[in-house]
């Protein structure tokens, strides 16, 4: 699960950005540290399969040709918890690279374990702060380098920080969402998902609001949301809550193609 210590919100959408009386700190990251044991398969699998798997972090584009072995498309994952969804996805789609930032060493302890009894090739990791990975690693997409840039983004179920006075908090904000948007390719697309439905509708302003984004989803009765590709596995926690009567919101949206003649 991704969470958000902070986001500067100076361009927030009324009624889904922080309350105006509490100051942003000046520093933005994806995630708040967990504590948790890593078992000893997982300590196993980070020392076996680290060096080959986790990519380094370093204030430097990243060469994801090389990282990768291969030239495919790249899709960025933010906080991917234990992993499981994001193995079952690059198993589904073997001609795509996934590039996973989660700073939980658990989490990516579990998702090596998983390369390796799964024997997926097109992962890779990054332990640190996606917003610093986007800012320093990921170049904006520009029409003179059309080769960099992202084609798709994945944040499933971010903290929703139920209180107003931790809004503040939520990844989901304007310049985190522009910051995303600059690095997609034309195309390219954002999926969202939450099962907590004000931060789904605060999700759905704020990509709305984006200029280089327009929603995917053609369908009016689902009001924006989009259908869950069948890409992305329902979680062992969303099909409970769906026995329970609980909703689950997808929201994609792609970078406009005009966008390339910028």
């Amino acid at each position: 699960m991704v969470r958000a210590v902070s986001a500067p919100c100076n361009t927030a959408i009324a009624g889904f950005g922080a309350p105006t009386s509490v100051p942003h700190p000046k520093t933005v990251r994806s995630f708040v540290r967990r504590a948790g044991r890593t078992t000893s398969g997982q300590a196993r699998a980070l020392q076996t399969l680290g060096p080959r798997f986790v990519l380094p972090y370093g204030p430097a584009p990243l060469d994801a040709v090389a990282a990768f072995g291969r030239r495919a498309p790249l899709v960025l994952e933010i906080g991917f918890g234990m992993g499981e969804a994001t193995a079952h996805i690059a198993q589904l789609r073997p001609n795509d690279n996934f590039l996973c930032c989660e700073v939980h060493e658990p989490g990516v302890g579990a998702l090596l374990k998983r390369i390796g009894e799964q024997g997926l090739t097109n992962i890779r990791i990054i332990q640190h702060d996606a917003v610093e990975v986007l800012q320093h690693m990921l170049p904006a997409w520009t029409p003179q380098q059309p080769e960099t840039g992202l084609d798709g983004v994945h944040i499933f179920f971010p903290d929703p920080w139920h209180k107003k006075r931790h809004h503040k908090r939520r990844l989901i904000q304007p310049p985190f969402v522009a910051l995303l948007a600059s690095r997609l390719k034309p195309g390219g697309y954002v999926h969202l998902a939450t099962d907590w439905q004000p931060y789904a509708e605060q999700m759905l302003a704020v990509l709305s609001a984006e200029p280089l984004l327009a929603n995917a989803s053609t369908d009016p009765a689902l009001g924006g949301y989009a259908p869950r590709p069948d890409y992305r596995p329902p979680t062992k926690f969303e099909q409970r809550g769906l026995r329970l009567g609980h909703g689950v919101w997808d929201l994609v949206f792609r970078r406009r193609e005009e966008a390339a003649r910028v």
